[in-house]
């Protein structure tokens, strides 16, 4: 399949929802009326983040501009830690590839692009959360579980 990978901007607010949208719903995370509140949450923040710089997408275009997948880093302001020079904290998430476009490379090239960007901003490291789906792509760049826990309050 061919395609070309370009940055996201916010022209591209309704790709960045979808595919957010379209990752909960296939991993069967939430009904309807919270996908709904997913969507409107993640409008909110991907306009604020692109505009302030704190998220950075890139999308995967066919030739004929049908956008097949997507992907972006969060940065996060972050207290210095062992390792890390930045005081920020690179974050991938908002990976997702259409169906009919899976198993042609495109997350790969996604990802590649991201974990290179990270580099050449002096990052040390970048984390994810991985889906079962997606889980075997890290680890073939070399992602390993890390320590994280978390505390469901709702």
């Amino acid at each position: 399949m061919d395609y070309r990978i370009r940055e996201a901007d916010i022209a591209d607010l309704a790709h960045l929802v979808h595919h957010r949208r379209s990752m909960f719903a296939e991993m069967g995370l939430g009904d309807a009326a919270s996908l709904e509140r997913v969507d409107q949450a993640s409008k909110d923040y991907f306009t604020e983040a692109l505009q302030q710089g704190t998220y950075k997408g890139w999308l995967a275009e066919a030739p004929d501009h049908m956008v097949i997948g997507g992907g972006g880093i969060v940065l996060a302001c972050w207290p210095g830690y062992p390792g890390e020079s930045l005081a920020q904290r690179a974050w991938i998430l908002n990976m997702y590839t259409e169906p009919e476009a899976r198993g042609c490379g495109v997350a790969k090239c996604l990802l590649q692009i991201m974990i290179d960007w990270c580099r050449e901003h002096g990052f040390s490291t970048v984390s994810l959360h991985a889906s079962d789906a997606g889980r075997p792509i890290y680890e073939s760049f070399g992602f390993l579980p890390t320590n994280e826990m978390r505390l469901k309050l709702r």
